[in-house]
């Protein structure tokens, strides 16, 4: 058994079942990823994946079973070159990241410039993904930490710990006809409803929330546009396509002079940001860097007991009485 035939099957379900992207994710050829799976299948005696010819359609109840122990192997090897690697040169390395548009665009630049300032040595490689797909990546070890807010349920087997609190905004143009309404009194879920809406794909930063705070008051929203980009809502708001609901921090005064803000906090749940990653893992004392200057009250000595905690009730007991910074 070899790790390139783990790497295989993990990228093949990273992929969704197809060979071509696979290959291309792993700087091979389809011929060549077909042989390592085919080997493997071989050497373990079941199937991991269903076939039709010799196209790949599904998992196989065997490779549901499986796959996820490759992904816990491969994500241990990646233990063993960071812990080489903290020997050889405490200070240098990689810090790989998956997260959402708005945490990478309105949230970690300063971030990363102070750290990079402090760790010269040491790489960042910043991903974007849905849920699903940044739970892969942790998972096989692709990357050493998600910063999330939605999608929870695909975290289960992840330590997700809470960084800090965020609140939706109302984006139209100045002269829209709910920026007028708005000068009379709060913000309505009614007067929402009664436009187009344009906001994030669902499972990126929340849409959730939405058809919950609508839902409960009986209404419908026409929801026109969705995007995973927060710039990208705001350009066809700015188009006149509709009104945008974003995070309230993907607000910038100078740069977004042409539109006006409205204060939606009051009408949607408040979301949590967190910061997940594998179980009993090993940081390195960068990494625990990283974390704090994310957010302030991850320690690493928090850190620690998080990722050593025996259940969530226990993670949980950590952060009574912790205020989360707000946006």
């Amino acid at each position: 058994m070899k790790l390139q035939q783990l790497r295989c099957i993990v990228a093949m379900v990273r992929n969704n079942l197809n060979v071509s992207e696979t290959a291309a994710s792993l700087h091979t050829s389809q011929p060549g990823v077909s042989k390592q799976i085919r080997q493997l299948e071989d050497e373990i005696g079941v199937q991991l994946f269903e076939r039709s010819g010799r196209q790949i359609i599904a998992i196989t109840a065997a490779g549901k079973d499986i796959i996820p122990v490759a992904e816990r192997i491969l994500a241990g090897t990646d233990d063993i070159r960071n812990l080489g690697r903290q020997h050889a040169d405490p200070n240098s390395g990689e810090l790989r990241l998956a997260t959402t548009h708005t945490q990478a665009r309105y949230v970690l630049p300063d971030i990363i410039r102070s750290f990079g300032d402090r760790y010269p040595r040491v790489n960042i490689h910043l991903h974007q993904g849905t849920p699903q797909q940044m739970a892969a990546m942790v998972d096989s070890g692709e990357v050493d930490f998600i910063i999330a807010t939605e999608g929870q349920q695909y975290y289960d087997n992840l330590v997700m710990l809470p960084c800090s609190h965020w609140t939706r905004a109302v984006v139209v143009r100045p002269e829209h006809a709910l920026f007028k309404v708005s000068q009379l009194g709060s913000l309505t879920l009614e007067a929402l409803a009664s436009f187009p809406l344009i906001t994030y794909v669902f499972g990126f930063t929340g849409q959730s929330q939405l058809d919950k705070a609508f839902r409960a008051r009986g209404l419908e929203p026409n929801v026109v546009l969705t995007a995973a980009d927060t710039d990208v809502i705001k350009t066809y708001v700015r188009s006149g396509l509709g009104v945008g609901i974003i995070a309230r921090m993907a607000y910038e005064t100078q740069l977004d002079s042409d539109l006006k803000l409205l204060d939606a906090s009051h009408l949607f749940d408040t979301s949590t940001t967190h910061i997940g990653m594998r179980q009993h893992r090993e940081l390195r004392p960068f990494m625990y860097d990283f974390i704090e200057q994310f957010a302030p009250h991850l320690t690493a000595e928090r850190v620690d007991a998080a990722l050593n905690a025996s259940g969530l009730r226990e993670r949980q007991k950590l952060f009574e009485g912790v205020e989360l910074p707000r946006y």
